[in-house]
């Protein structure tokens, strides 16, 4: 039966849904294989970061309404072949698909896909309530910024709330110059305020923007931060490794002057 995750945030940008797409693909590169379903209706982008935006005839919202089967709003991924995609409703609103709905959805295909991702929206309203309401467990998405560390612990109270047994950290963005400036927060002082498993640090790093533009999942790249997602996945799967080391590497000249 296929363990349904959903990746959630309490704010807007903090990289919800390129986590999403990358810990989709990287399952789908370890020979799982991944149903991810973008449940941000009216705001999807899901399908932009996997580009697959061309290729979208019916959506999730057409599933439930019964205007398709689920089979004909299904997207298989060119570069990923075990990964599919589900979109949602560009012009639709966040009530259009209900907590019933989603879980209706789920049982339906639990038993077809080793893995469920579902990219949630941010915020706490309909949209959050429908895509947790079918999750086994959770990965929260937050920067090393108060306001969202702050929305995160809300939304982990929610989480707990409705009964999801496992969350789990992703902290995005951080810059390992200016935590050593004392300018950002650490991991470990973001863990000690939050107080749940740590899966994953993401630097801040430029190929995140570049693989956006070009529609190609990041984790498929030779980026630091790829290698950081590939981790995570491998995380994921069971495997008990070492975070990566985030620091810029050296050049001669500044391990001279630096050492």
């Amino acid at each position: 039966m296929g363990e349904v995750l959903v990746i959630t945030s309490g704010k807007g940008g903090v990289g919800k849904t390129t986590s999403a797409a990358c810990i989709g693909a990287g399952l789908a590169m370890m020979d799982r294989t991944v149903l991810m379903i973008d449940t941000d209706t009216g705001l999807r982008n899901l399908d932009v970061i996997l580009g697959l935006e061309n290729r979208i005839v019916y959506n999730l919202v057409d599933v439930v309404e019964g205007n398709c089967r689920l089979k004909q709003a299904l997207i298989r991924d060119r570069i990923c072949p075990g990964l599919y995609l589900l979109p949602t409703a560009q012009t639709r609103d966040k009530t259009s698909v209900s907590p019933e709905h989603m879980i209706k959805l789920v049982d339906s295909v639990r038993e077809d896909y080793d893995y469920i991702i579902l990219d949630c929206p941010a915020g706490i309203e309909q949209g959050f309530q429908s895509a947790i309401a079918a999750a086994d467990q959770a990965l929260i998405v937050t920067t090393p910024e108060v306001s969202s560390i702050r929305d995160a612990d809300r939304v982990m109270g929610l989480l707990e709330n409705a009964g999801i047994r496992q969350s789990r950290l992703l902290l995005n963005r951080l810059r390992p110059r200016q935590v050593r400036r004392g300018e950002m927060m650490s991991a470990e002082d973001v863990t000690e305020i939050l107080g749940i498993p740590l899966i994953g640090v993401i630097p801040d790093d430029e190929a995140v923007l570049i693989a956006t533009n070009q529609g190609v999942p990041l984790i498929t790249g030779e980026s630091l931060a790829a290698a950081a997602y590939r981790n995570i996945v491998r995380r994921i799967l069971g495997e008990e490794i070492p975070f990566l080391n985030l620091e810029p590497k050296k050049g001669f000249w500044a391990r001279i002057f630096h050492s």
